[in-house]
């Protein structure tokens, strides 16, 4: 990859992180994407509930990467929440797809982020990108989210969609909740622990996002998970022997209930998710399987 200029938004949560100290490492320049007024040159204001982006701030960018948005593993989900998490997405990146077709030389490529929560529900079926979405509240954000980018598709933006899984890292993210509870010996499967977990360690899906970045013929959207996802039963045992701790204490489905309310569906769901289309671009992973991620994570 040339060095380049390259926008990011979101810089700040677990993924986006990663993504602008790879960057930097490699001698890219980044230009951050602020919800206050920019303290320096390589800043630059926006503010996505709003649907505000200062356009001019990335004019001379090569890409803009979106990987901003509020957590959604964070709290329950009240009509509130969900309205924060929906405005956020989908105006910022509406947001940020027209302020890159307001240009007269826009980014080559728009890399926005998506997730697996596009499929629902799949129970023991394995999905890849050919798949439709599912229903509920995830599905239909995603499908929105996604579709939020039209304006820079329709000004010849390259824009793909790298729908991501669960995160494997010791911060931030589901698994950055796992952690400390398996750590302390009190990790166990979650409900009968017989859903799938679709997950990729911070490093693959980090390199990941640059592959996408840097190949010019790759646009729509890319599952970005381990080639096998695994059973939350299997991931358990797993956390158990990397960490050498007891899994003993398993969290019934009416506790999950209780406590996370219609999160809990996505928490107790299944969702078997393959990266076809990322292989098949030739996209190698360097912790395909979990054992390799959780140490990773641990380092």
């Amino acid at each position: 990859m040339e060095l380049s200029r390259i926008a990011v938004a979101g810089s700040s949560g677990l993924i986006g992180g990663a993504l602008v100290r790879s960057l930097v490492a490699d001698g890219h320049e980044v230009v951050r994407l602020v919800r206050r007024a920019p303290g320096s040159a390589d800043e630059v204001r926006w503010d996505p509930e709003r649907r505000y982006v200062d356009a001019a701030g990335l004019a001379g960018c090569d890409a803009v990467v979106n990987l901003a948005g509020a957590n959604v593993g964070s709290r329950r989900w009240t009509d509130a929440y969900k309205a924060k998490l929906r405005s956020g997405r989908v105006q910022g990146t509406a947001a940020l797809a027209e302020a890159m077709a307001s240009l007269d030389e826009p980014p080559r490529v728009f890399v926005n982020g998506s997730a697996i929560g596009y499929y629902g529900e799949t129970g023991e079926r394995a999905v890849d990108e050919s798949a439709p979405p599912g229903e509920g509240f995830l599905p239909s954000l995603a499908v929105e989210w996604e579709g939020a980018a039209a304006p820079a598709q329709e000004a010849g933006v390259r824009t793909v969609f790298p729908r991501t899984g669960l995160v494997v890292a010791r911060h931030g993210g589901a698994w950055g909740r796992l952690f400390p509870l398996f750590k302390a010996g009190l990790g166990g499967r979650l409900g009968d622990g017989r859903q799938y977990w679709s997950f990729v360690s911070l490093h693959d899906e980090v390199a990941a996002i640059r592959h996408l970045i840097d190949r010019d013929d790759l646009s729509g959207p890319f599952n970005v998970t381990a080639p096998q996802p695994l059973t939350n039963r299997e991931i358990t045992e797993a956390m158990g022997r990397v960490l050498h701790r007891p899994t003993l204490f398993p969290v019934p489905e009416s506790v999950l209930r209780t406590v996370l309310g219609e999160l809990a569906g996505d928490v107790l769901g299944s969702q078997r998710v393959l990266p076809k289309r990322l292989l098949e671009s030739g996209f190698t992973f360097a912790f395909p399987d979990i054992e390799g991620a959780i140490r990773a994570a641990a380092k």
